[in-house]
């Protein structure tokens, strides 16, 4: 994605042009589309579908004064519409789920779209809104859990008068089920609280994995399993929650630092960074997950800036898991940079 500025937050006018860099070819800029839904810290949820197998790409846009995803085709450009934004999507490509974009605006600067308002910004926990699942192939969708059904189930006394929402929705790697951050906050609150849930694909089989107030950022290991950090039994660190109720610590003494994990391909290694250290630089490492061993592969300069423009890493894996990508600002503009680990991760 490009953009010609990046000191301030898009407004509803902004657009993003979104393009493919072919790192087997010249490595050249090629545009293919533009959007006006997108923010600083996610985009406009730009994602292959199927792994790029099908040379379909999905992504946010707006149109007729609505939020909605549109998949492109980039071998042909052919193109279909959906009518609800996308924010987590299956691995096959065929099921997302979508969220309300309009409520992060107000509620989460940054991580919403301008331009929409929201048509639930006075209720607390709406009943007919939510979390929708979106049938990619037909475009059809449904609510199948409602801010006020999440705001029900075991819940807070302070929930009464807490404004509630969704984030951070990311299906498990066999695409069965789903988790999705449920937050709460008062008006003078960032953040809020927070508690991790997981769900099958259509709603149903609701459980709560975290429930202590604080999570964070979050990978699914396998179909049953989620690492995120969280409070757990009073104590903040990294977690691998147990859909039967279990949690056991990951990285203890070595993993200090909230940050973007994700666990590579082979799911033998995690990939994850850190906020700025006192001298504004974040680090970038991997955990060997078999025997414990950390790898900083680097640490990268990151100037202050207003909380809704910074750069944070982000990294994130190839799917041959022989690269990593990250985003930052160390060399004065916000690019794109690709890392070669082969030879740290042993990869052939």
């Amino acid at each position: 994605m490009q953009a010609d500025f990046m000191d301030r937050p898009p407004t509803e006018q902004d657009p993003l042009q979104i393009g493919i860099v072919d790192l087997c070819g010249d490595a050249g800029w090629q545009p293919l589309a533009e959007t006006r839904a997108w923010n600083w810290q996610q985009g406009c949820m730009l994602q292959w579908l199927n792994g790029g197998r099908e040379g379909r790409i999905i992504f946010n846009d707006r149109r007729d004064g609505r939020f909605v995803s549109r998949i492109i085709d980039v071998r042909n450009g052919t193109e279909q519409l959906i009518d609800r934004p996308v924010y987590g999507v299956n691995a096959l490509g065929t099921v997302a789920v979508s969220l309300n974009f309009s409520r992060l605006q107000h509620q989460r600067p940054g991580y919403g779209y301008p331009g929409v308002p929201d048509a639930w910004a006075g209720t607390l926990a709406p009943s007919d809104d939510g979390l929708h699942a979106v049938d990619l192939r037909t475009g059809a969708s449904r609510l199948i859990l409602s801010v006020a059904a999440a705001a029900a189930r075991d819940p807070r006394p302070e929930f009464a008068d807490r404004m509630h929402r969704f984030n951070h929705a990311q299906f498990s790697p066999g695409g069965v089920r789903f988790a999705c951050l449920h937050r709460w906050k008062t008006p003078d609150e960032e953040v809020g609280h927070t508690r991790l849930l997981t769900m099958d694909s259509d709603g149903s089989d609701l459980r709560c994995l975290a429930d202590e107030g604080l999570v964070s950022h979050y990978d699914w290991c396998d179909d049953r399993r989620v690492l995120a950090w969280a409070t757990h039994c009073g104590r903040d660190r990294y977690f691998l929650f147990d859909e039967t109720g279990s949690a056991s610590p990951v990285g203890e003494g070595v993993l200090t630092c909230d940050g973007h994990c994700s666990y590579s391909p082979d799911r033998r290694w995690i990939l994850t960074d850190t906020y700025p250290d006192r001298e504004q630089h974040r680090t970038l490492l991997l955990f060997h997950v078999p025997t414990g061993r950390r790898v900083d592969i680097g640490r990268f300069l990151s100037p202050s800036v207003d909380w809704q423009i910074r750069c944070d890493l982000h990294p994130r894996w190839s799917p041959d898991g022989r690269h990593v990508c990250i985003d930052s600002i160390h060399e004065g503009s916000r690019q794109m940079y690709v890392l070669d680990i082969a030879d740290i991760i042993g990869a052939t």
